[in-house]
Order: structure tokens, then C-alpha cells, then sequence
């Protein structure tokens, strides 16, 4: 793959990555059949059926071979689809046609792998295609130098989802847990869904809008926060690059407002699925400006103000789904039709890498000891 070229369909290439992709997620699926107590997740099992996941085992299994097959005949080579294939073919040999679901005992500890690969592949087939036929960056490929570290970022913020769901859990239970909330959360599940659903977007994000903010004016915690803000290639990867100490600030104080009024778990999931997937659009690689609905919802163009390079726009941009709270606290900038020229960190190098990016802040400041973006800007 080269790292300076856009992917252009119908050369081969895309197919055989895809093809590639797909047999590696079924060969991890394998692992989740197999090792279903260390592997998956007890919330999401609840979700889906072993005859789902099983059928979705069985159309990847056949899709990787299909489109290892397309890549051999539209590029006439094997360079792209043998890989494709010959994973495809291990999966079958480990038992991707005949593994079966079964039982899952209680276990103390466990990994997200289930929930890694559904939500990868759920990402994947949204915004591959986005941002592939309408692109911000016409430049931009999929693999730039950094995609590998801001993929690790991905794959263990969804690892280690026990983990992060209780250490962020904590404050909110350790601080609100006393008070008897039982009256509260019966009144909040008897609203209408809607006032229920608004009710959770408004309070995470106002909650999450001061934290953000939190991070951006204090230099022990921007040392941290400005991690998420080092790259330079914003696409739907980009979200993921947060750094642990980030995650754990953020999401502690975004479930504050979801532990003290109890939403039911309807409303809960439709946040969480939401979140999920706004998270990523906003990273994304798209012009798309979404009209009128850019005033109302967080949209690529906003979020990508947020991150801009020049430090004259730093300070804007912090709330997560709605624009109104910017305006309330006087932090909006949405320019019409325009976007940033750059995005990054003016006056910062970090390292490369997920462990060098996750030692750095706690070594050393990529700034001076303050925040003032104005006097670095004539520096």
C-alpha cells in the first residue's frame, strides 16, 4: 500500500483490502466463539444472537472470498487478493463454517473483542465509503503515515472496555450514590422517549462541554488532551486517538449526568449507539456540510475548527452534539462554508506511536508552562 496515494476504485486494490479485512475479523470471531468468556462482552451478548453472529461469521467468511476474487479480476494480479484469500482460507481451516455459539459462564474479567470487531466492521462499512467518493481532503489516503497508531488507539479503547466502564463509573457512584436517586430515575423513565433522549444528549454534553473546556485551559491536563489534537490527517480514525487519562476524565464526567437521572435502557442505548457513531463523523474525512442540520448537530466542518492548526482559532468548538451550548458560553465559530486550512497543534512535536504517545505527557509539556495560544501565534 503506499502511504502518499489515494485508493482509486476499480484497480483492485480497494477489493483486496477489503477482502483482507474481512478474513482477519472473521478470524478474530473465531477466538470469540471459542474463548467466549475471556473474549466478549456480557452487556453486548445480551444484544445479539449466537445464530447472528454465526451467520455473520458464515457472509464474511464468503465476502472475503468474493472480493479476493474481484481483486484478482479487475487488477489482474494476485498481489492484492492472494492475502485476502489465503486468510480466508485459514479461517475456514480454524472453523469460521462450523463453529457454533454455546453457553457463556459468569466470568470475573474479560476482553471486548466482540464488541471491537462489530464495531470496526459497523465504522468501516459507514465511513470507508464516505469518505472515499466524498472526500474533504482530495490528498489524504487511507493510509497515511500515522493510520497504524491511531488503529491501535481503536483496538484498545475497545479492548479494555471493562475496564474503562468501571474506573469511569467510579467517580459518579463514589460522589452521587448516596443521595437516593430512586424517585428521580422512575420520573425520568416515565417521560416521553424523546424528552428522555434530549434530556441525556443535553446534560452528557453540557457535562462533557465544561470537561473538554477543563482540558484545553490547564496545562496538566492539555498536555494529555493535545494528544487527541497531534494529528494532521482528520478521518474517522482520528476520533480514537485519546489518551488514557483523557478517557477516563471525560467519559467520568459524561456519566455523571446518565447515573444521577437513570435513563431507561432504551434511551441509554440509543445515546450509546449515537455517540458511537457521531464521535467518528465528526473526525471524518467529508465535505459533506449537511445544511441546515450543521446548526443544530455537530458536524465534520464544526469539529474540524476545533482541531485547526492556527492558534488564532484555538478556544472554539468544544461541545460534543450540540452547537447551542457553544453559543451559550460564547465559544461557537462556524464560518459558513469554510474550513480550516491544517489541522494539529501549532508549536508541538510528539512522538510516534501508541506507547510513545501514552508515556509523553507524563515525561514532559509539549508546551511552555501556559496556555496563551495568542503570544505563541507571533512567536
Amino acid at each position: 500500500m503506499s502511504p502518499n496515494k489515494r485508493l482509486v476504485v476499480g484497480q483492485g486494490q480497494i477489493s483486496g483490502y477489503i477482502s483482507i479485512f474481512l478474513a482477519v475479523l472473521a478470524l478474530l470471531g473465531i477466538l470469540c466463539f471459542y474463548y467466549p468468556e475471556k473474549l466478549t462482552t456480557p452487556e453486548f451478548r445480551e444484544i445479539y444472537t449466537k445464530d447472528s453472529m454465526e451467520m455473520l461469521m458464515l457472509g464474511g467468511v464468503i465476502a472475503s472470498f468474493f472480493f479476493a476474487a474481484l481483486s484478482i479480476i479487475l487488477s489482474k494480479k494476485l498481489k492484492w487478493g492472494w492475502p485476502g484469500f489465503a486468510l480466508a482460507a485459514l479461517a475456514v481451516i480454524f472453523g469460521a463454517l462450523s463453529v457454533e455459539g454455546r453457553d457463556v459462564a459468569k466470568s470475573s474479567w474479560h476482553f471486548g473483542l466482540d464488541w471491537m470487531i462489530l464495531d470496526l466492521l459497523l465504522m468501516v462499512a459507514i465511513f470507508v465509503p464516505l469518505e472515499l467518493f466524498f472526500p474533504k481532503n482530495n490528498e489524504q489516503t487511507k493510509f497515511h503515515e500515522e493510520w497504524r497508531t491511531d488503529l491501535t488507539y481503536f483496538v484498545i479503547s475497545h479492548l479494555f472496555i471493562q475496564f474503562f466502564g468501571i474506573i469511569t463509573q467510579k467517580p459518579a457512584v463514589l460522589f452521587f450514590g448516596w443521595m437516593g436517586l430512586d424517585k428521580l430515575h422512575t420520573w425520568v423513565q416515565g417521560l416521553p422517549f424523546i424528552v428522555a433522549l434530549f434530556l441525556a444528549f443535553f446534560t452528557t454534553d453540557l457535562f462533557q462541554y465544561w470537561a473538554h473546556r477543563f482540558f484545553h485551559t490547564r496545562v496538566s491536563l492539555w498536555r494529555f488532551h493535545s494528544i487527541h489534537h497531534s494529528t494532521q490527517n482528520m478521518d474517522w480514525l482520528a476520533g480514537s486517538r485519546t489518551h488514557f487519562i483523557d478517557i477516563f476524565f471525560t467519559r467520568a464526567m459524561t456519566f455523571i449526568p446518565l447515573y444521577i437521572f437513570g435513563f431507561s435502557s432504551t434511551v441509554f442505548n440509543v445515546y450509546i449507539i449515537f455517540i458511537a457513531i457521531h464521535a467518528v463523523l465528526i473526525h471524518a474525512n467529508t465535505r459533506i456540510n449537511f445544511g441546515p442540520l450543521k446548526y443544530i448537530f455537530t458536524t465534520p466542518q464544526y469539529h474540524h475548527w476545533h482541531h485547526c492548526e492556527d492558534p488564532k482559532y484555538y478556544g472554539h468548538n468544544f461541545a460534543s452534539i450540540f452547537p447551542f451550548i457553544d453559543m451559550m458560553f460564547g465559544t461557537y465559530y462556524l464560518p459558513k462554508n469554510e474550513w480550516p486550512a491544517g489541522t494539529g497543534v501549532h508549536e508541538a512535536s510528539y512522538p510516534k506511536g501508541f506507547i510513545n504517545q501514552s508515556i509523553y505527557p507524563f515525561t514532559k509539556s509539549p508546551f511552555d508552562t501556559d496556555l496563551n495560544m495568542e503570544e505563541r501565534s507571533d512567536r
